[in-house]
């Protein structure tokens, strides 16, 4: 068997960190800020592309990794506010080939007030709105915007991906990071990675995917590349109820057993805090956990659907071959 089938581990590329830091912002400009949702839909999700050029975020920021933002005025306890961070969601080289407009995918948080601390009233349920994200979902071409970064050094593709086969899962805006993935592996200058490529997208509706067009369309020009998208609210199939990410898994097993069995496989997860554990159980349930995470003594016993939140924290372990962000 050559050395390339049985790679393993993957080597990871180095990269700069923290070039501007939080008490030391630098200023983009937005060069656009254009909604990116398939359809109409009940939440607002934009691709807000910022003009980094002449600072040193310049040509420094790789895929996977992500930069801060800073919103304008003050927190309610009159200090300014803190740095968020954004994935970055375009290839290593930029929205511009130059590494000069780095882009992001925020969705506006609009939500009521809960009471959560003691002295908070208890019938309070007036409007809020999240701070930065809306800010930046606001902005128009030519603001300004103070950014920081880059930051992460683990959500990365290796220094040779043709010696490995990727499974990417997103749910919501966490399919930025993924987007710039499949652009520079696809779309690379010097040729397309020949590796195997599998995008699953969870979504509540169609009208919710993110980049839906892309990826379609990256689908029809590569065959080396598929896309699956899980729809929960809509019904699937025969079926009047919609599916998961970890149920489409177990649906289309023939595709995914020897994709995840392969040696060459890294499985990659961004998205909202708890569709990781799905995804681990079906890998559980499945004998194909083992490369990708290890499990403590202390859960070992427990069936894997009985697992909470917590445990799951402190117990469950990720490999060199299993990368997840969630929020």
């Amino acid at each position: 068997m050559s050395e390339q089938a049985t790679t393993t581990d993957p080597v990871m590329p180095e990269v700069k960190l923290n070039l501007v830091r939080p008490n030391a912002p630098v200023t983009g400009r937005v060069v656009s800020n254009d909604m990116c949702l398939k359809g109409k839909a009940n939440v607002w999700v934009r691709h807000t592309e910022i003009d980094v050029s002449g600072t040193p975020l310049e040509g420094n920021f790789l895929v996977g990794q992500s930069f801060g933002v800073i919103a304008p005025g003050v927190a309610a306890n009159g200090k300014p506010h803190k740095v968020r961070l954004y994935s970055v969601a375009c290839p290593s080289w930029g929205e511009d080939g130059r590494g000069r407009i780095v882009s992001t995918t925020p969705k506006r948080m609009i939500d009521e007030y809960k009471s959560q601390r003691s002295g908070d009233h208890p019938d309070r349920h007036t409007l809020f709105l999240g701070v930065c994200s809306n800010f930046l979902c606001d902005l128009q071409p030519g603001d300004e915007v103070q950014v920081t970064g880059p930051a992460g050094k683990r959500f990365l593709l290796p220094v040779n991906p043709a010696d490995h086969d990727f499974v990417f899962i997103a749910t919501g805006t966490g399919i930025a990071p993924f987007r710039g993935m499949a652009m520079e592996l696809l779309e690379h200058p010097d040729g397309p990675c020949p590796s195997r490529i599998h995008l699953l997208m969870g979504s509540p509706y169609t009208s919710d995917l993110l980049y839906d067009d892309l990826f379609r369309r990256l689908a029809r020009e590569h065959e080396n590349f598929s896309y699956h998208t899980a729809i929960s609210r809509e019904p699937h199939g025969a079926s009047t109820r919609g599916i998961y990410v970890p149920a489409l898994i177990d649906e289309q097993l023939e595709t995914f057993r020897p994709l995840l069995e392969s040696p060459r496989t890294l499985l990659y997860m961004c998205g909202l805090l708890g569709m990781d554990a799905g995804v681990y159980r079906t890998l559980l349930e499945n004998n194909l956990a083992g490369q990708y995470i290890r499990v403590d003594d202390e859960l070992q016993a427990i069936d894997p659907k009985q697992w909470t939140g917590k445990q799951i924290k402190r117990h469950v372990h990720t490999t060199a071959r299993c990368m997840v962000e969630v929020y």
